[in-house]
């Protein structure tokens, strides 16, 4: 019986995964109830919870062809918390329907327990993914609207 996974092995199979557009394979890397915050998100939703609602999202994201990401300059770092890494790294990224490509910097802070994520805090500049699919003023209207 092997030892469950540590959190810097499961945040990189997690970018790993991201980077190869293999979406599908994502779920499996969560606890039934974590919670995903994606604390800089400007319109909802802010907060995911469970690998069901989690599962509908990144279908929804494979069935789009939404965006190409592939995690670069990655930096992992421990914490007084063993079931705690701190990621940071940046994001190469193609938004397929408008040809655009950008590069963004993120933050990720993942509670990993028994090798599934149980919590993760994402901050990623969502700015530059709104810019990059050519919605940043249906973005800028929806916080007029939300002011």
């Amino acid at each position: 019986m092997s030892a469950p996974a540590t959190p810097r092995e499961v945040h990189a199979r997690l970018l790993d995964l991201i980077s190869a557009g293999r979406w599908s394979e994502l779920p499996a890397l969560y606890a039934e109830d974590a919670v995903v915050e994606i604390v800089f998100s400007p319109t909802p939703p802010r907060r995911i919870q469970g690998r069901d609602e989690l599962r509908q999202r990144f279908a929804a994201l494979a069935a789009a062809d939404a965006i190409r990401l592939r995690a670069e300059n990655i930096h992992v770092h421990g914490t007084d918390d063993p079931e705690v890494v701190i990621a940071e790294f940046d994001y190469e990224a193609l938004h397929p329907a408008t040809g655009r490509t950008f590069r963004t910097p993120n933050i990720q802070v993942l509670r990993v327990r028994d090798g599934l994520i149980v919590e993760t805090r994402d901050y990623h500049d969502h700015l530059a993914f709104a810019v990059a699919n050519g919605r940043a003023g249906r973005l800028l209207a929806a916080l007029d609207q939300q002011a």
